[in-house]
């Protein structure tokens, strides 16, 4: 008898929840441990029997990029610990006076606009890590992976995009997509948790309507090892802040069935960064003004991002800002 026949859907469950979270730790363990081999020309780092193939190509190619982006700083004037003291919840990046205003309190420290297009570190004027760039950085594998992903999110992309919504679901800042391609054209959030609007401070985080349905499990699934690569990335990146949302998930463990198959713990600078495909970038999205062009043909992003609403309520520390220091010290916190 086949013994897959006899599996329960129990069974199953407890084997997928184990891949994710397997998966995820081995990936960012093993690209954290080559970066430091890298940087510090220390010995090779052999990949975990448990990563797949195309995963460790994925962290190599993520590693090989990191480190040109660390030995490439790009120095900026901008004090951004006191910058964003200055921005109140209503600067929402949308208000052009009141923009111009911050960047003539703090300058980032050059004129006009300057573009980078090689990867790179924004260094602010304390040595705090303001943003990460990575062009060039997702494998072939990668990327099609993030198309049948996307082309599986289909049904609920296209529930999304509706008249009178918020900006990022307004129908004015879409198009059909190519024919060549045929992807739904549509913007959605996936949370396992989060808040309700205006419920911050009265209610308990809960699971996003996007993933309460029957096939939550199917999109977590798809979107599983792309997750485990961002992690990687955020493990490089910021350490403290990859404990923090280890120690986040680990609390709200006890509140969402959904966090089991969870992979991820996921200024006006007057700077531009080339954007093809590929390219991951890294930063505050409340503190860094940032926006995008309009291209011709199809552009899928994916974001992923923490609430510090979700740290607060988890009763973890904040991680503050990264340093370059920080970077690549080998790291590591067994109960966090």
């Amino acid at each position: 008898m086949d013994k897959s026949s006899t599996t329960s859907s129990k069974d199953q469950i407890t084997i997928w929840n184990t891949w994710v979270l397997t998966v995820t730790h081995e990936a960012c363990e093993y690209t954290d441990q080559k970066f430091i081999a890298e940087k510090t020309g220390g010995d090779p780092v052999i990949p975990s029997p448990k990563l797949d193939t195309d995963l460790v190509m994925a962290c190599d190619q993520l590693v090989d990029h990191l480190i040109k982006a660390y030995n490439n700083p790009i120095q900026m004037q901008i004090d951004i610990a006191r910058y964003s003291r200055f921005i109140s919840p209503k600067d929402t990046g949308h208000n052009e006076e009141r923009e111009e205003k911050l960047l003539q309190r703090c300058p980032p420290g050059h004129e006009g606009t300057k573009l980078i297009d090689k990867p790179a570190t924004i260094i602010d004027a304390s040595g705090a890590i303001i943003a990460w760039y990575l062009p060039d950085t997702l494998t072939g594998a990668t990327q099609k992976e993030m198309l049948a992903a996307s082309e599986f999110l289909g049904p609920s992309l296209a529930k999304s995009v509706k008249a009178d919504s918020n900006w990022r679901t307004n129908p004015e800042w879409f198009k059909q997509s190519s024919d060549d391609v045929g992807l739904i054209p549509g913007c959605i959030n996936f949370s396992p948790a989060w808040f309700q609007q205006g419920h911050e401070h009265v209610s308990d985080p809960e699971v996003s309507a996007s993933l309460k349905g029957p096939s939550s499990e199917s999109i977590l699934k798809a979107i599983a090892r792309l997750a485990a690569i961002a992690t990687a990335a955020l493990r490089v990146m910021h350490p403290e802040q990859y404990f923090t949302g280890k120690a986040e998930s680990k609390e709200l463990l006890k509140m969402s069935e959904t966090l089991k198959y969870w992979a991820s713990v996921m200024p006006s600078l007057q700077l531009e960064f080339k954007y093809d495909p590929g390219c991951m970038i890294a930063f505050s999205g409340r503190i860094v003004r940032h926006g995008v062009h309009a291209v011709q043909g199809d552009r899928i992003a994916w974001a992923w991002y923490m609430r510090d609403s979700v740290h607060i309520y988890a009763e973890v520390p904040s991680s503050g800002w990264s340093r370059k220091e920080h970077i690549g010290v080998n790291l590591s916190r067994e109960g966090a």
